[in-house]
């Protein structure tokens, strides 16, 4: 899995250093720990199935994502967290372990993020992350960025 988010870090024009850890960084205060950082700079990758089709979000460990805001953002009647086998289904990758990237889902990124230098972002696995910088994770995506921090 991390080399697979290398691959696509390389394709997307990302110079990102995919970091396997010891410790488990499958959610965001064991990430924060990890690599010594604010919760805020942990940039976590969800997946919701809006409208019956899944969609990648992604936000600052430090604020839950409203459903209504991302429903509005994408104009759908109706969204939810996607179980843990839509979620490897959808991306190839395990709950904990989502990347932004790698997948072909439409991405939607909370805009909180683009008031830290660099976050840190799940590398393909429950033990792996890379730092980058949150405009050029937006743009190489094409991410949607909205405000869906609730």
């Amino acid at each position: 899995m991390r080399e697979r988010v290398r691959t696509k870090a390389r394709e997307l024009g990302l110079d990102v250093h995919v970091r396997t850890l010891e410790a488990p960084t499958r959610t965001v205060d064991e990430a924060a720990v990890a690599v010594g950082c604010e919760a805020a700079r942990i940039a976590k990758s969800i997946v919701f199935v809006a409208d019956g089709e899944p969609v990648l979000c992604v936000a600052s460990g430090a604020h839950r994502i409203d459903l209504d805001r991302l429903c509005d953002v994408l104009d759908c009647a109706e969204a939810r967290p996607a179980t843990p086998d839509e979620v490897r289904a959808a991306t190839g990758f395990p709950v904990g372990g989502v990347a932004p990237f790698g997948h072909d889902l439409p991405v939607v990124m909370d805009e909180t993020l683009l008031g830290h230098e660099s976050v840190w972002a799940a590398g393909g696995d429950g033990n792996s992350l890379f730092e980058v910088d949150p405009r050029a994770l937006a743009d190489c995506t094409g991410a949607r960025v909205a405000s869906v921090a609730g």
